[in-house]
């Protein structure tokens, strides 16, 4: 428990990442939730991404990118633990 507020000189790759996502998805929600406090309905997300004009498909590509970025760590990190709990076959000498 000392260790809970030790500095952290290098941070993982994976853990900043996770903290992008973690920010990126609670600002989302928090922007969501401060529109319907405001206007009383949900974003409209098709009117929103017409306003982007031709910029629609640059903001497309991201948020696709995003998503492949993410949806490839959640598989990596499950074939890890699949091929991490499967048991190794003793070679014979």
């Amino acid at each position: 428990m000392e260790n809970l507020f030790a500095r952290q000189d290098d941070w993982d790759l994976g853990t900043i990442f996770w903290y992008a996502v973690v920010v990126w998805f609670s600002s989302s929600l928090l922007s969501q939730a401060l529109y319907m406090a405001l206007y009383g309905v949900p974003y409209d997300a098709v009117v929103l991404l017409k306003q982007f004009g031709p910029a629609y498909y640059v903001v497309f590509a991201i948020e696709l990118f995003i998503w492949i970025g993410i949806g490839s760590v959640v598989v990596m990190k499950f074939v890890r633990k699949l091929s991490a709990a499967s048991p190794q076959p003793m070679s014979s000498a």
